[in-house]
């Protein structure tokens, strides 16, 4: 069997999505099933099994996974150790002198890595590489043994300006692997090879935190995928938006770090290309959280750097997403001060929300939808056992009503009202408060409850057109299949700009680039090509922030990065620096292995003929009902229009047509929805 198909999944805190393509014959198959927190793996084989793909006719397999980000959420990683710097112990914890709460003087932080947990030893190296205090060896050896005894799993090394030059890091660890019971050794500028010393150190101890258990969690997939007779190597989704090996992330666990919604921020922008809409804000939002990524241009803003956590960067490339705890599994409870409020606790898949009738007691946002006549209780995906309606409007008139004077009707819409208004703070978060207008971009919404609120929330924010792709549940499962392998690499160079030698930038680009060929060459992937893109970080002397551009390589020109550095500067600032000294902080590389690219054409529906509702039900809309059509999806054929309100049923979500809305579906089968006023 030759291999053709190409698969991608995305784990989630509720569900699990499977989206199997075979491109060379236009079919396709797409699953959702309930994650399986104890084991992912178990959900990732069910969801394989529901479409029935060829493991053994199986291309590529793309992978994006929560469990190194729950991991440090949830404070579930491995005991680590840590052997630092003199006098550099305490460096995870002093940080950048933030704080908590930003408007109070309270609060509390606890390091990944408890402070018994970080052992000193003499070395030191200068900003410029130079040896200040020669490694104390022996100091090493009897840390290793320490830390593996006081019951340490992962280690990481982290030394001062190991940026500069790494030889006491790499010495350390030679040291510390031949006494380490296992391979979880991680090394700081192997992880991170840049200035920041705290970041540096933040991101070793996120991937030593989490190592351990991406290693074990892949392994399991990997065995489980081989023995069904998969082929090919296992990828896995990175926050960049590109993929590596299974091996790799296990490696390099903090690269992992947002892969699900990188992986559903890369296919949005893809959709939004191919639909006209170069310039949308991509709305994920799931069982447990809702993502948001500002898309300008076709691209979605790449990041430096991301909070996991309060006190805990992870400097990586990634997609710049900013994520709120806020989705179909949040609960609504009434506080002390008799607020509503709604999440940011989530029901999760066990016990879920109430009508899912796997136990869940208190009401959630998708709860509130199904009293309002949204959701049909019998069509929601992964649930077997529906509880009835009336059940479900007597817990929310139980728990939230009779607290605020409200029946259950009025009391799920104030949930609704109230998850809206924290969506919309999220977007107004990536969107006003960085210089950009909502209302020049479309919303793309997508997760399986982001349909179920675009309309809406785009008529609170001002955005003109909402797009529903085809399969809005298993958009970050296509953002995997979308995805190409990627390797991201960086120096600090940390010198005037006019200072520098070209010929040596032009070596360290270089090197950049034969390591990132070799690595994807060594993983043995099918490709279509490499793509190498360099980048330098800029300053003037004085800033504390980068300006990072793209640079020619080979033949870098200090005087011409300069001109170009200058021009850029003027455009975005507006303003001219130019008796001020240039300093270039970092060069950058991205070497990209192209795969085969999947036409969204694929999707497009086969229906025909004017689409028929299958049935009809009151729906309520800012507490008036509305008798409703409820539509199949896939009945909806190109070109059909539809006013609302209306409701558009699928297998992986539910689109909701606010009354004053209109609705078109485009040549890939996209639901285009004009806002409207009244919406």
């Amino acid at each position: 069997m030759t291999p053709t198909w190409q698969i991608g999944v995305d784990v989630g805190g509720t569900f699990t999505d499977i989206l199997a393509v075979d491109p060379s014959t236009g079919a396709w198959r797409v699953a959702k099933v309930p994650s399986t927190p104890d084991d992912q793996s178990r959900g990732v084989i069910e969801g394989l099994a529901r479409v029935d793909a060829p493991l053994a006719g199986i291309a590529g397999f793309v992978h994006g996974t929560t469990v190194g980000t729950n991991a440090v959420l949830e404070r579930k990683g491995t005991r680590c150790g840590l052997i630092t710097t003199m006098g550099f112990r305490d460096m995870l914890e002093l940080g950048r002198r933030t704080r908590p709460n930003a408007y109070g003087m309270t609060g509390s932080f606890e390091a990944i890595i408890p402070r018994e947990m970080r052992l000193e030893v003499p070395e030191r190296m200068g900003a410029a590489g130079q040896v200040l205090v020669p490694l104390d060896e022996d100091a090493v050896r009897r840390a290793a043994l320490a830390l593996a005894e006081a019951g340490a799993e992962a280690l990481v090394i982290h030394f001062l300006h190991a940026y500069a030059n790494p030889a006491h890091e790499l010495r350390a660890a030679e040291i510390a692997r031949a006494v380490w019971p296992n391979h979880y050794v991680t090394i700081g500028h192997d992880i991170l090879r840049e200035v920041r010393e705290f970041e540096r150190g933040s991101t070793a101890a996120v991937n030593a935190y989490i190592q351990p258990l991406m290693a074990r969690y892949l392994s399991r997939l990997s065995d489980a995928l081989a023995r069904q007779g998969m082929p090919r190597t296992l990828l896995v989704m990175q926050g960049n938006a590109g993929t590596m090996t299974a091996r790799g992330a296990s490696e390099h666990a903090a690269q992992t770090v947002m892969s699900g919604p990188a992986a559903g921020a890369l296919a949005a922008a893809r959709i939004g290309i191919e639909a006209g809409m170069r310039n949308i804000i991509g709305c994920d939002m799931g069982g447990t959280s809702f993502d948001v990524t500002l898309i300008k241009d076709g691209q979605p803003a790449i990041s430096a750097e991301k909070d996991v956590a309060y006190g805990v960067p992870v400097r990586v490339p990634m997609i710049d997403i900013h994520t709120i705890g806020a989705g179909g599994g949040s609960i609504a409870r009434v506080n002390e001060a008799g607020i509503l409020q709604v999440g940011p606790q989530s029901a999760g898949s066990r016990p879920g929300p109430i009508c899912y009738g796997r136990g869940g007691t208190e009401p959630t946002v998708t709860d509130a939808n199904l009293v309002l006549g949204r959701l049909d209780p019998g069509s929601m995906p992964g649930v077997e056992s529906p509880v009835p309606v009336e059940q479900v409007k007597a817990a929310i008139r139980e728990k939230i009503g009779s607290k605020l004077g409200l029946d259950a009707i009025a009391a799920a819409s104030a949930i609704i009202a109230v998850a809206t208004n924290h969506l919309a703070s999220a977007i107004r978060l990536v969107s006003i408060e960085r210089g950009e207008d909502p209302r020049d971009y479309a919303l793309f919404a997508f997760g399986g409850a982001g349909p179920l609120h675009a309309t809406a929330l785009a008529a609170e924010l001002g955005v003109p057109q909402v797009l529903v792709p085809r399969f809005p549940g298993a958009t970050s499962a296509l953002g995997c299949i979308l995805a190409d392998l990627r390797h991201d690499y960086v120096r600090t160079i940390g010198r005037p700009l006019l200072e520098v030698e070209g010929a040596a930038m032009d070596a360290i680009l270089a090197e950049h680039a034969a390591e990132g060929r070799r690595q994807i060459e060594a993983e043995g992937v099918p490709i279509e090509g490499i793509v190498v893109v360099h980048e330098a970080d800029l300053l003037f002397r004085g800033q504390s922030h980068v300006f990072r551009m793209p640079v020619a390589s080979p033949g870098f020109d200090p005087a011409v990065v300069l001109r170009d550095f200058a021009a850029r500067y003027k455009a975005r600032f507006d303003i001219e620096l130019g008796e001020m000294r240039s300093i270039i902080a970092n060069l950058r590389t991205t070497v990209l292995g192209t795969r085969r690219k999947v036409p969204m054409a694929l999707f497009a529906p086969e229906a025909s003929g004017t689409p028929v509702p299958r049935a009809r039900r009151p729906v309520h809309f800012r507490g008036v009902a509305h008798d409703t059509p409820i539509y199949r999806r896939e009945a909806l054929p190109v070109g059909f229009e539809l006013p609302g309100p209306a409701i558009i049923e699928q297998m992986d979500a539910t689109t909701v047509l606010d009354p004053g809305a209109m609705l078109r579906v485009d040549a890939a089968g996209n639901l285009i929805i004009a806002v409207g006023v009244s919406a």
